[in-house]
């Protein structure tokens, strides 16, 4: 019970996972993380933390990301509403240097995006409200935490928010740019990793 799928992505590192889901006329069941699934699929990853979050239509979080021994390894899902979210590459020296990968996640759906260290990662809300919950194998540090202009016109990412007004935190519309990012990155690109 509860055997996964996982896509690797155009970049290093990244995957899409799909869980099974078992649904009948009273609804539905999924192990939505199950160690051995994971480990089995290549992903032998230790979580020590799970967050939430809700918001509505229209907002923008991220680019974040934790540097040094605080860097994060995330598993990201739609516990409810639709998501973009975005993975970008920042390892210098990755031959993806600066590139991303975008997935629609939904209740619908019931995709994962699996973003291991050296990458930034945020999300639109595209439904009305979303609540998103996420995995990390490093406990969050504030003093180590770092983050990237998400709306920087070099990353020129299409959060497919249309003509919805786009809401930001102030920390994230302050965030550091592309090319300032570029002067000192947090990550370094060591070769391919599982």
């Amino acid at each position: 019970m509860g055997k996964i799928t996982v896509e690797t992505c155009e970049i290093e590192g990244l995957k899409v996972i799909t869980p099974t889901v078992f649904g009948d006329e009273r609804g539905y069941f999924m192990e939505t993380y199950n160690y051995n699934d994971y480990k089995a699929a290549g992903i032998d990853m230790e979580f020590v933390q799970d967050n939430q979050s809700s918001s509505k239509k229209g907002v923008l979080r991220g680019l974040h990301f934790q540097k040094g021994e605080h860097a994060q390894t995330k598993l990201v899902r739609a516990v409810c509403g639709r998501i973009l979210d975005v993975a970008l590459d920042i390892r210098a020296g990755s031959p993806t240097f600066g590139q991303y990968v975008a997935a629609e996640l939904s209740d619908e759906n019931n995709l994962q995006m699996y973003i291991p260290k050296g990458f930034a990662h945020g999300f639109a809300v595209l439904s009305e409200i979303a609540h998103v919950a996420y995995k990390t194998d490093a406990y969050y540090a504030p003093e180590s935490e770092g983050a990237i202009n998400a709306t920087d016109p070099d990353l020129a990412i299409d959060w497919q928010l249309g003509g919805t007004v786009c809401l930001q935190s102030g920390k994230d519309r302050a965030a550091s740019s592309w090319e300032h990012y570029c002067q000192a990155p947090a990550f370094h690109y060591e070769g391919a990793r599982k």
